[in-house]
């Protein structure tokens, strides 16, 4: 399995489990953009690697194809000389360079299709971060907008209406003791009118008494209680 079908299942585990989780959306939203963030660097560090490999084993080619070309030029050297001996070593060199090249050449060429192939898949993958980073913020007001939406619709549905219903009750409580405060403040007033009436009589019938006497006093009372104007009138 390749790096990048790895990477792939990251990203769909860490999804999974964000949404399994969903304790918080945003902070898990913005955790995920990181984890991508992580396996894309790792996953460029894997394309450098193989992209290294591909040159590493390119230049033994050349080298080897050099090579080939030396002992060759080395061979024609020595038989101008009339040293077949080392035209004979020579062209040894040259047949184990040529096989050395014919080796590297299928492994050079599937080295330069694995680096294209990761290449593109880089993009790919590059392509899918800066999606998720773009949709990242669009996720995170959605995801506020539901929190707040949640919230309203718990609200008339009776979940979470405690604080609205003691605040009733308290209204209640108060509208109560403002009643009872009107009652007695009313059942004062009657007492205190009931007994102003009752001095007022007391008052009045000490008056009338004080007034008997003093006319008593100055001889101003007749026979029978009457008044000396009374009597005088008659």
């Amino acid at each position: 399995m390749s790096i990048f079908s790895r990477i792939a299942d990251v990203f769909k585990a860490n999804v999974n489990d964000a949404l399994d989780k969903a304790e918080d959306p945003e902070k898990m939203l913005k955790q995920m953009v990181i984890e991508m963030e992580d396996s894309v660097n790792k996953a460029t560090l894997a394309v450098a690697n193989a992209i290294a490999n591909e040159k590493t084993l390119e230049r033994k080619l050349e080298k080897e194809r050099r090579a080939v070309t030396e002992w060759q030029n080395k061979a024609m050297q020595a038989l101008q000389a009339g040293r077949e001996d080392l035209a004979r070593q020579a062209l040894e060199k040259k047949s184990t360079a040529e096989r050395n090249a014919a080796d590297l050449v299928p492994v050079h060429e599937q080295a330069a299709a694995m680096s294209v192939k990761l290449r593109q898949q880089l993009d790919q993958l590059k392509r899918k971060l800066d999606e998720a980073r773009s949709r990242q913020s669009t996720l995170i007001a959605r995801s506020q907008a539901a929190k707040a939406q949640k919230q309203i619709a718990q609200t008339f549905s009776g979940v979470g209406s405690d604080a609205f219903s003691k605040f009733d009750k308290f209204e209640g409580k108060i509208e109560k003791v403002e009643a009872e405060a009107v009652a007695f403040e009313q059942l004062a007033g009657e007492n205190t009118s009931l007994d102003e009436e009752f001095r007022k009589l007391g008052s009045s019938a000490t008056v009338e008494q004080d007034l008997l006497a003093l006319k008593a006093q100055m001889g101003l009372l007749g026979d029978g209680g009457a008044s000396t104007e009374s009597n005088k009138d008659a």
